[in-house]
């Protein structure tokens, strides 16, 4: 019987504590916090017959073979501060977080992308806690991940405000995607956990599952192509499962040690609205999964009708929007470039739950994630003409009183 590799989420019981899994480091007590957060995520080997029989247990929400991650990569780039006569980009405008005058730093966020570079300007005075989930080593070869982190907590440069919540003081970073923007659902998975762990509030991520990549690997190893997709499509599915559950325990982890979080992933930049109209595409794993919201992109309008329309390359199906164009932000080994993608658009919604999870903290002293997220997506304005298919409930808005 040929055994295959599984993540297998899994209840902590008085019998199952302790897994964490390698490199991952946690402040507090280990038992304590484990308890606290309520599940653990493991990696087996097993045939078919064994995994049904883990699937039986009492503690056990789900299971999934590890499939590749891929960065959602942006659509271009251009380099250097190109606003110079305005003192805000026109995303955080978009947002409403220019007027904004809630503090965050009480609030922790958590990236899972391709790390961050702690020694650019934009994160200087902050506390940085990293965690590399590739074994290729802390730091942002990439620059994706400067990038995203910069446009949620980055500090002001030049007299330019580019970031949503600059007062952001402490931020999780999980190195989940190496230089070439690869990863694995394990992975991500783990750094989830991590997250939860230490305590994020909010919690972001860039990236989708690479279904034609897994397609290859099984056509690798020996399957025929009928078969191999067959296994992706229930890969896939699996996939889907395990980060609904995922998301589930997540935002029902509050308690002493951790104040449970709110999820955010990436719609996807697959569409061709522009150049193929028919060809539109749904939001991917792990932001199609239920609990995680999932972010599409908005850019400035020529039409007088409406300020904002969909981006040409945002896929369908998301929660809610962001700005996602041309999208000034930090550059990995210092200056700043601007990106375009449902990649920018995330840290700006990340960014503006991070500042409603502020005014939550001073209005009640809690921060409860079903009223986060009430908030994040009921603040949500959608423009004359924008489809709901499109935009969700539309385009994110900051907390102004």
């Amino acid at each position: 019987m040929e055994l295959e590799e599984y993540v297998v989420l899994r209840k902590l019981t008085d019998r199952t504590l302790t897994l964490i899994g390698p490199g991952i480091h946690t402040r507090g007590d280990t038992e304590s916090r484990e308890s606290a957060v309520g599940f653990q995520v493991e990696t087996v080997r097993v045939g078919r017959r064994e995994l049904r029989e883990i699937a039986r247990r009492p503690d056990f929400l789900g299971a999934a073979p590890p499939m590749p991650l891929q960065l959602i990569s942006p659509l271009a780039r251009s380099a250097g501060i190109t606003h110079d006569s305005r003192k805000t980009t026109w995303g955080v405008e978009a947002v409403a977080a220019d007027r904004c005058t809630y503090s965050a730093e009480r609030i922790t966020v958590a990236v899972l992308d391709t790390g961050i570079d702690p020694k650019h300007e934009a994160f200087q005075g902050m506390e940085l806690c990293q965690q590399d989930f590739t074994g290729e080593g802390l730091g942002d070869v990439n620059g994706h991940g400067t990038h995203c982190s910069a446009t949620i907590f980055g500090r002001h440069a030049a007299g330019m405000r580019y970031s949503v919540a600059p007062t952001v003081q402490r931020a999780l970073i999980a190195k989940v995607l190496d230089r070439r923007g690869g990863g694995t659902t394990n992975s991500l998975v783990r750094a989830i956990f991590w997250a939860l762990s230490e305590g994020a509030h909010i919690i972001t991520m860039s990236l989708g599952i690479d279904f034609p990549g897994y397609v290859r690997t099984l056509i690798q190893r020996g399957f025929p192509l009928e078969a191999s997709t067959s296994l992706a499509l229930e890969g896939y599915r699996d996939n889907l499962h395990l980060f609904e559950s995922l998301s589930g325990v997540v935002k029902a982890a509050a308690g002493p040690f951790t104040p449970g979080a709110l999820l955010f992933a990436a719609a996807g930049n697959e569409s061709r609205r522009d150049s193929e109209p028919a060809y539109e595409l749904s939001v991917a794993p792990p932001a199609a999964a239920n609990g995680i919201i999932a972010v599409g992109a908005l850019e400035p309008s020529t039409d007088q009708r409406q300020r904002f329309k969909v981006a040409s390359f945002s896929n369908i199906g998301p929660t809610v929007a962001g700005p996602g164009v041309n999208i000034l932000s930090a550059k990995a080994g210092g200056g700043y470039v601007e990106m375009s993608g449902t990649s920018m658009a995330t840290p700006h919604v990340a960014g503006v739950a991070v500042l409603w999870a502020a005014k939550l903290l001073a209005d009640t002293g809690d921060v409860n994630m079903e009223e986060l997220a009430s908030r994040v997506i009921g603040g949500a304005q959608r423009s004359p003409g924008m489809d709901r298919i499109d935009v969700g409930a539309g385009l994110v808005q900051a907390p102004l009183t």
